[in-house]
């Protein structure tokens, strides 16, 4: 069992940057797949990044490539979002999920373990 607990977002001029975390519970962490998704108001949830459990691969949407980066620390049990050069497309409440297995997931449906989200809103 994990449970996930997001943090960070809040409001932001476009081109500023935030920095997701989320906490995770557990003592297998390392061994998950992480991800972050996005959902903004009437749309589907929306791939973001994934990073695969052995945690030697990332895979970015194209939307974020080149500005949002994606990192773990075992040690702490975390995962973090660096998001820079922000622009309001990027409005949306940020999801952080964990799913079994040593590969990266881009489909939400791959992920078992959710956090409730931690709203991001960028003002142009």
């Amino acid at each position: 069992q994990v449970q996930l607990v997001e943090s960070g977002g809040g409001l932001v001029q476009a081109g500023g940057s935030l920095r997701l975390s989320c906490a995770a519970s557990g003592r297998t962490f390392s061994t998950y797949a992480m991800g972050w998704f996005r959902q903004a108001p009437g749309k589907e949830r929306e791939f973001v990044v994934a990073l695969s459990g052995s945690g030697g691969t990332t895979y970015y949407a194209e939307s974020v490539k080149g500005r949002f980066t994606i990192s773990r620390d075992n040690a702490k049990n975390a995962v973090y979002l660096q998001m820079n050069s922000l622009k309001p497309e990027d409005t949306a409440t940020y999801y952080c999920a964990a799913a079994l297995g040593p590969y990266y997931y881009t489909v939400p449906q791959n992920y078992v373990y959710w956090g409730q989200g931690t709203q991001v809103t960028v003002s142009s």
